[in-house]
């Protein structure tokens, strides 16, 4: 929290519960977690809550219940870790269906599942997320780098007749202060 607190970011993650990545676990405590979510909140700070499976979103939406997160909730639905969530529309579907009530949210599928996903996003009536945080090829074999991975988002979105949000419309519908 230290870099929160120095930085008072607009936005910033807050992982909502403990994972299995891989072969490594992510420890998270409930009890952590509402901690570092009362102290983001007194920054002023706004909380994207970052959901790998379905019981992150039911947490999510417990603290948004208990009043820890201020609403409209922020939320990220995180598809394709390993031993999370699959990056499949089933999964994505159920994900997003146990969001908070009234959350503004926006998803993504790692890897080679990125692109896909942006389309599902889409059709599901959330905000798209890409970057080389989540994936490091524009296709097999072919690095990348943000801007051709935004461009080719933009593409897709476009394809399937999405507006794309300008910087300061996207803080409009995120809820960030200027």
């Amino acid at each position: 929290m230290v870099h929160v607190e120095e930085l008072r970011p607009e936005i910033c993650s807050l992982d909502c519960g403990t994972m299995n990545f891989g072969d490594m676990i992510f420890v998270n405590t409930v009890d952590h977690v509402r901690k570092m979510a009362a102290r983001i909140e007194s920054l002023r700070v706004k909380p994207e809550l970052e959901v790998f499976d379905l019981g992150h979103a039911r947490f999510a939406a417990q603290m948004v219940a208990e009043g820890l997160i201020s609403a409209p909730p922020l939320c990220q639905v995180c598809l394709g870790i390993p031993w999370g969530a699959a990056a499949d529309t089933h999964s994505m579907l159920a994900m997003v269906q146990a969001l908070p009530k009234g959350a503004v949210w926006s998803g993504f599928g790692i890897g080679r599942a990125q692109f896909p996903m942006v389309a599902q996003v889409f059709l599901l009536g959330g905000h798209v997320r890409v970057g080389l945080e989540d994936n490091l090829y524009l296709a097999a074999g072919r690095l990348a780098s943000n801007g051709e991975l935004v461009d080719r988002a933009v593409n897709i979105l476009q394809s399937v007749g999405a507006d794309i949000a300008t910087p300061d419309e996207a803080r409009a519908i995120f809820g960030l202060a200027r």
